[in-house]
């Protein structure tokens, strides 16, 4: 008897003990199931927040005037007033081209004027003479007309004379090149010595920018995004040679003239620049950027929430929540915007409708999802933030 009550004893004991140790292992690989999301997914809270959509381009600074100075006369330089960056007015002499066969020529001019004048005062005396002539019956009628005729002709031979000499002139006041404005020189393209043909294309000596301190950027914004961009709003940019500042213009122009490049369409929305301490100088390339949309304190996810998707999902196989995985079914038939959820143990999808993008968060303006939610970004194990390979566009 003594026997069997130790017996039973020895059974209930080792029941108690293996009850004992279910219970443990139990307890113990329930909470590596709870915490395996976190080991195995990468999960973020929705949050709100402020966000801005912009549109980016790249883009050249240039001067908003800037002038060609070039020359109607050829010739050899003689000397040279301006060089790079000098500060010129209007009317400034920037150049002389060697004016000796100018001269020449005006002399010469002259010398055919005084002659021209010379038959003109012998012709009109030889006219009155002949109506002198002719009134007392001396000449004939003949005579006469001839006599008008040479008047007429040296009248015309004058004026002749007197037009070359002014355009003599005029191409010696050419060989003095100014100014046409008022600004800074940022291009020399001759030298002393040089010689410069004006012929079917008029040489450029210099490049003169009217006011540096007024800028403008040349953009080219792509056509996805031109319609987002309108005149008078708000331009952040960069330029390498300042790394760290940031820079404000206004979208001033865009040109309806699309520029076609290898079949790519892109246009030119100009923005203005106020370069009052001429820090930036023509020709730096501006980083753009233009607030499109904005919005104030909203729910946000993070983009890469969007494209998440669970191996499970990718395959097909069925969940397998006994090892932190998804509860699969109804969302491998959902359509449109989604992200996965924690709920307790596992995930679940929830439809999302959404707002603007910053290309970091979306704004969420509807769905199943609200703030404090905690959404998978990554899948941990794949190193990836998409689990699969298909890409989703957010917007």
């Amino acid at each position: 008897m003594q026997k069997k009550i130790l017996s039973y004893t020895l059974r209930i004991g080792i029941v108690l003990v293996l009850a004992a140790a279910g219970w443990y292992l139990w307890q113990t690989w329930n909470a590596k199931n709870v915490k395996s999301l976190d080991e195995r997914f990468e999960i973020e809270t929705v949050k709100r927040g402020d966000i801005r959509q912009t549109v980016t381009a790249n883009g050249t600074i240039n001067p908003v005037v800037i002038v060609n100075v070039g020359t109607q006369v050829s010739g050899t330089v003689k000397k040279l007033h301006a060089d790079f960056n000098d500060s010129v007015s209007q009317g400034q002499v920037l150049l002389e081209l060697d004016p000796t066969l100018f001269r020449a020529n005006v002399e010469q001019s002259r010398g055919n004027v005084a002659n021209a004048q010379a038959s003109y005062r012998l012709a009109v005396a030889n006219e009155k003479r002949m109506r002198e002539l002719f009134d007392q019956e001396y000449v004939t009628r003949q005579d006469l007309d001839q006599a008008v005729q040479a008047r007429e002709a040296a009248v015309a031979q004058k004026r002749t004379a007197e037009g070359q000499l002014a355009r003599d002139e005029a191409n010696l006041r050419y060989s003095i090149i100014r100014s046409p404005v008022s600004g800074v020189v940022v291009s020399r393209q001759v030298d002393v010595g040089q010689t410069v043909a004006a012929s079917f294309q008029t040489p450029t000596l210099f490049q003169i920018a009217q006011d540096l301190r007024r800028m403008q950027i040349d953009t080219n914004v792509a056509e996805a995004d031109i319609g987002k961009v309108k005149v008078g709003q708000t331009v952040d940019f960069t330029v390498d040679a300042f790394p760290g500042r940031t820079f404000v213009g206004k979208v001033h122009q865009i040109r309806l003239s699309p520029i076609i490049q290898q079949n790519v369409v892109t246009y030119d929305a100009v923005v203005s620049v106020d370069n009052s301490d001429l820090s930036l100088l023509p020709g730096m390339t501006a980083y753009i950027s233009v607030v499109v949309d904005s919005r104030d304190d909203v729910p946000l996810v993070p983009a890469a929430a969007l494209r998440f998707r669970p191996p499970a999902d990718e395959s097909g196989a069925g969940p397998d929540n006994g090892h932190g995985g998804t509860k699969a079914g109804s969302h491998a038939r959902m359509s449109g915007p989604r992200v996965f959820v924690v709920r307790g143990d596992s995930i679940a999808p929830v439809s999302v409708e959404l707002g603007i993008t910053d290309g970091r968060n979306v704004e969420i303006t509807g769905g199943g999802l609200k703030t404090g939610d905690r959404v998978v970004v990554q899948n941990k194990a794949s190193g990836s933030r998409n689990g699969s390979t298909r890409r989703m566009r957010v917007f």
